[in-house]
C-alpha cells in the first residue's frame, strides 16, 4: 500500500504569496531523503486560521486518506498561532510525547524552544504532528521523533513505513517486526 503523507504549511503570508514557503518543501525533502517505502505527498499552504486548519486536517485525514500529516507554522505564542488548538480540536487521541521530545531537542539549539507549543494526535487512521516553522528546526525535530512514527502508524492500521537506516533508524519492538 502506497502511503500518503500530508504536508501543511500554516502561514498568512505564504498563503497570500507574499512569502516563499520554506517549511513545506523542507518537510517533503526530509521525507524524500529518509523514506524507502513508496509514498506520495499531498501539500497545502493555508492561512493562520483555526477553521481553515481544522478543515484541512480533516480533508487530508478523512478524504485524502493520509496516514501521516505534518504541519509547519502556527505553534508559537503569537495571537494568530492556533495550529495546536486546531490539531486538538480534530483529534480523538492526543500524543503529547511528540511535543515534549521536539521541545527537548530544540532546546539544544535555541533557548526560545520553550515558547513552542508543538503537539501531535491521532484522527482516525492518521497521525498528525505539528512541527516548528524554521527548516533547520523541522529537520532536528523529525530526526528526534520519526523513529517512533512508523510504529505508531502500524498501531493505527496504517501502511508499513520503512526508512533508510543511514538517515534515520526506525524503532519497532521485536514482536512487531
Amino acid at each position: 500500500m502506497k502511503a500518503k503523507i500530508g504536508f501543511i504549511t500554516v502561514s498568512d503570508r505564504a498563503s497570500r504569496g507574499e512569502y516563499e514557503d520554506l517549511g513545506g518543501p523542507a518537510m517533503a525533502a526530509w521525507f524524500a531523503r529518509v523514506l524507502t517505502s513508496e509514498w506520495e505527498a499531498v501539500t497545502r499552504v493555508i492561512p493562520d486560521d483555526q477553521a481553515d486548519i481544522e478543515a484541512t486536517l480533516k480533508e487530508l485525514a478523512d478524504d485524502e486518506d493520509c496516514c501521516l500529516i505534518v504541519t509547519t507554522g502556527g505553534t508559537g505564542p503569537a495571537v494568530r498561532d492556533v495550529t495546536p488548538e486546531a490539531t486538538e480540536a480534530v483529534c480523538e487521541k492526543m500524543m503529547p510525547g511528540f511535543g515534549e521530545l521536539m521541545r527537548q531537542e530544540s532546546l539544544k539549539f535555541v533557548p526560545t524552544a520553550i515558547l513552542s507549543r508543538q503537539t501531535a494526535g491521532i484522527r482516525g487512521g492518521a497521525l498528525i504532528v505539528n512541527l516548528p516553522g524554521k527548516p533547520s528546526a523541522i529537520d532536528d525535530c523529525l530526526n528526534a521523533v520519526f523513529p517512533a512514527i512508523p510504529y505508531c502508524i502500524d498501531l493505527i492500521d496504517g501502511p508499513y513505513l520503512e526508512a533508510d537506516p543511514e538517515q534515520c533508524e526506525v524503532f519497532r519492538p521485536k514482536q512487531a517486526r
